[in-house]
């Protein structure tokens, strides 16, 4: 049997978030057939790969995180450029994805050097598919910040962005941080925290700000890994006043059909009550002096 050899490159390897046995058949091959071993947690990596029966056959496992990645980041570079095929693994899920391994893959690709992606686990897209809130369109901004003013500050920045915002935080942080979107967003959004997912402990916490900062409150502890997934902010309130508004300018173009059915799409209303607003508009018109003859030449 011929066994094909790795390709060369950097190898940016998913790994399970929580159980482990939440990795795939080719992340276990390349495992296996790298050349050189990178991991943001070496311990971590050779337990993984203990649990699933691979050996290291006394290849390397080098040490590369947030801390030492200015000088490490060389010797893999010259590895790389030597034609090794290195395997990089984070503590957890999809390296480069609030990970220092980015500055690492830039610099290979500066290099010429080919980047292979090897997906699988991801924390961010676990928590958004048990979180229960829109999937659409979302924003994933990483930590907020370990200061309540900079968490203020990243939070007022994207206060109206309309997506559903995903956000890692430590368990000791949690409390502080919800308390934060509650200043900038108030308690109409929905809340899911997302802890433990994968893992025997898993949970998630859902309900408002307030529902969610008073569970956690409640509890003598609260550990593990979290992810905060908020919902999208409420649509705004449409007013009888803003649909008058818009109508009676509509009017001045459209008959009265015409002109409920425009401004029922534009305000994603129903159409029978802006049809209902609009003969409201007619029967004051029929009363009134003051206003111009031309403006309801359309009415039927």
């Amino acid at each position: 049997m011929i066994v094909k050899k790795l390709d060369s490159g950097l190898h940016i390897l998913a790994t399970p978030i929580g159980t482990a046995n939440d990795i795939t058949i080719r992340a276990l091959n390349i495992l296996r057939d790298a050349d050189i071993l990178v991991a943001e947690d070496t311990r971590v990596l050779r337990k993984l790969m203990e649990i699933h029966g691979i050996n290291l056959n006394g290849r390397k496992v080098l040490s590369y995180h947030d801390h030492n990645g200015e000088a490490q980041r060389p010797k893999i570079i010259a590895l790389l450029t030597e034609g090794k095929a290195v395997a990089y693994a984070s503590d957890a899920g999809t390296p480069l994805i609030a990970d220092p391994g980015f500055s690492l893959a830039k610099i290979a690709i500066q290099n010429n050097i080919r980047v292979h992606a090897a997906p699988g686990a991801s924390a961010v897209l676990t928590a958004l598919c048990l979180a229960g809130l829109p999937t659409d369109n979302f924003f994933f901004g990483g930590f907020l910040g370990s200061k309540s003013s900079q968490r203020l500050k990243n939070l007022e920045k994207i206060q109206d962005l309309d997506a559903t915002l995903v956000y890692y935080e430590s368990p000791k942080r949690t409390l502080s941080t919800l308390r934060d979107i509650s200043k900038i967003f108030g308690n109409g959004r929905s809340i899911s925290v997302c802890r433990e997912m994968t893992k025997k402990f898993e949970e998630v916490i859902r309900g408002n700000v307030d529902e969610v900062i008073n569970e956690i409150e409640s509890r003598n502890t609260f550990k593990g890994e979290v992810v905060i997934v908020m919902g999208p902010p409420s649509k705004k309130e449409i007013s009888d006043d803003d649909i008058s508004s818009a109508l009676k300018i509509a009017l001045q173009e459209y008959r009265i059909k015409d002109a409920a059915s425009q401004i029922s799409e534009q305000f994603g209303v129903s159409k029978k009550r802006t049809y209902e607003i609009a003969l409201k508009i007619k029967t004051e018109f029929n009363k009134s002096t003051d206003i111009e003859l031309s403006y309801f030449n359309n009415f039927i």
